[in-house]
């Protein structure tokens, strides 16, 4: 029985303007926006010498910060939710305009605080009403150091509206329109990509394989237009890259993630040294299910007599109870966000694909979007934006300026949520064939952390050296496709998914470069986070809130040294991670050992 009845399966966004992008209430907020941050840049033209005049500035900077990142929220939202609402469309181009105007008030604080003196700089962050920034401060000014001029800069970020920022809409707007037509369950169904995507592990072997067809084959009927849109935003990068002097494309992304490029090779390296499990664990996955080729979509299908289902409602009270069991405060959170209309679940045509959580931090609030049809991969998806929910809001209180912290610890608390629901239920369940899905379930969370993610950090990789030297045509975009899956996955599979360049919106990101490790990095440091949950019991919930909102202002080397007391440059840390993401590998396999010739 649910402890939740009759969810609201569509986000309330009301609450913030009402009548949506096209209606006075929110226009009108925009305009006056507009107005303030086109008045600021004027202010801002001229350096300045007086200190209490800087501490003010800074303080009308964070809050045309929050205003910005509260407009662009709720369009945001709006045009996912309704993909043909061009009202949300027009005013998410105008905010991406007016995002423009910060960057290049941004790079004129930037290059002011370059122009001080050492002594100079250090006696402007010795000022008390700064102590809370000083260290978002002092990273402003050392990253300065290799951007270009401030004309260059800012020009860059006028061009980059229409042009970067343009090819990445275009990718929304294609692949939120796109629709196929499958007979499915004896009827004729026109469905989005995003649920197409819910039904790609159908039970049925045959069925799945023609899901799948239509899944390639629909991204194939527009793969022109979108290799075009990721060619002109790689050529985009390279060329900035080039002009601000940076040899490796990798520097903005590491840099981005405040982390060393040396940390990230040794967590791929010991990810590497790891596959043999993850390989013999598909491998007995094939023989339940079956079937004599492990393809693609097969990955993910349970190999249960049937998949599990949940109602909203059990999944609400599902991942409450094990959000409790970790956190009070975590579980109240999500219990708020669950009847307070937090959350769009609805499973309808017309969504963008996949998932996200985007803050209103003027409201102190966020908003979760999801394509909910029942799966326990759809419930781990909303634990899993629940997860970053929760971390803004304990740090909804915070200036502005520590609140940007790096996808690779956003990835955390994200990951961190699934984790918690995933693990209870593994210990919970109350039947061998319910502990042998729900640990299916966690294998097959490891395999996408793993290898999935891992193929697209080698799908970019491989690209972005290819690109340097022209454009890349769509064929051979999907031989690297299908060069990074088969290495990624260790040979493990016999059919792959050429065209999940096309498919997946993560490539086509313009606010973070390379946005695909941070969620492999997330998923084993919420791993490091989860043991250290284990070993403190109830004390650790402050510890995780105060880990939480060190985020903003901590590179994540020194962020793992203070909260979890390891070294992320060892391989250590990665191997007792990987160790932990993998604790229930053994007991599946010898459980499953006596399944192997059912089927």
């Amino acid at each position: 029985m649910s402890d939740f009845q009759n969810l609201r399966r569509t986000w309330n966004l009301e609450v913030f303007f009402e009548g949506g992008c096209g209606a006075a209430p929110f226009k009108n907020y925009v305009e006056d926006l507009e107005k303030d941050l086109i008045a600021f840049a004027g202010e801002t033209s001229q350096p300045l010498t007086n200190p209490n005049i800087w501490v003010e500035r800074l303080k009308k900077l964070q809050s045309l910060m929050s205003r910005t990142s509260y407009a662009g929220a709720f369009a945001n939202c709006h045009s996912a939710a309704v993909s043909a609402d061009l009202a949300a469309r027009q005013m998410s181009g105008k905010i991406r305009q007016m995002s423009a105007t910060l960057a290049n008030i941004n790079t004129a604080f930037n290059t002011q605080f370059l122009a001080m003196s050492d002594d100079e700089w250090q006696a402007f962050l010795a000022q008390e009403e700064l102590n809370e920034i000083a260290w978002n401060l002092n990273e402003r000014r050392q990253r300065s150091k290799s951007m270009m001029g401030l004309d260059m800069e800012s020009l860059q970020n006028s061009l980059a509206v229409n042009g970067y920022h343009g090819w990445g809409s275009l990718y929304t707007m294609i692949a939120s329109s796109l629709k196929a037509k499958i007979n499915l369950d004896g009827k004729e169904q026109e469905l989005s990509m995003g649920q197409l995507q819910n039904r790609l592990s159908h039970p049925d072997p045959k069925i799945r394989k023609m899901l799948m067809e239509t899944w390639e084959k629909s991204w194939e009927s527009v793969e022109d237009q979108i290799a075009h849109a990721l060619n002109q935003l790689s050529g985009y990068r390279l060329n900035l890259y080039k002009h601000r002097k940076w040899s490796d494309f990798l520097t903005e992304p590491i840099e981005y993630n405040r982390m060393r490029a040396t940390t990230l090779e040794t967590m791929w390296s010991v990810i590497d040294a790891n596959k043999d499990k993850l390989v013999a664990y598909l491998e007995r996955k094939k023989q339940l299910l079956g079937i004599t080729e492990m393809n693609w979509n097969d990955v993910d299908c349970s190999t249960g007599a049937s998949q599990q289902k949940m109602s909203y409602e059990e999944a609400a009270s599902f991942i409450v109870q094990h959000f409790r069991n970790f956190s009070p405060k975590m579980a109240d959170f999500a219990t708020m966000a669950f009847n307070d209309g937090w959350i769009e679940s609805e499973d309808r045509p017309g969504k963008r694909m996949g998932g996200f959580c985007s803050g209103f931090s003027e409201a102190k609030q966020s908003r979760i979007f999801v394509t909910f049809s029942g799966s326990m991969s759809n419930v781990a998806t909303v634990a899993h934006e629940l997860g970053h929910g929760y971390h803004g809001w304990v740090m909804k209180d915070m200036a502005p300026m520590t609140k940007s912290y790096a996808m690779v610890v956003a990835e955390t608390a994200s990951t961190m949520g699934e984790m918690i629901v995933a693990n209870a239920s593994v210990t919970a369940a109350k039947t061998r064939d319910e502990k042998i899905q729900l640990m299916e379930s966690t294998l097959n969370r490891a395999v996408s952390l793993l290898m999935n993610i891992q193929s697209r950090y080698l799908f970019e990789t491989e690209f972005y050296t290819e690109r340097a030297k022209g454009e890349v045509p769509v064929k051979r975009l999907n031989e690297l496709m299908i060069e990074a899956q088969r290495k990624a996955y260790a040979g493990a599979l016999s059919g792959y998914h050429p065209r999940f360049w096309a498919s997946k919106l993560h490539f086509y990101s313009t606010g973070v470069p390379f946005y695909n490790f941070p969620y492999t990095f997330g998923y084993l440091f919420s791993a490091g986070v989860y043991e250290k949950a284990k070993e403190l019991g109830s004390a650790f919930e402050e510890r995780y809130i105060s880990l939480l909102q060190d985020t903003g202002r901590m590179t994540v080397e020194d962020l793992a040294k203070k909260h979890l007391g390891v070294d992320l440059g060892s391989r250590s840390f990665w191997q007792s991670a990987i160790d932990s993401v993998l604790n229930n590998y053994d007991e599946f396999m010898t459980l499953t050992s006596m399944d192997q010739t059912k089927k």
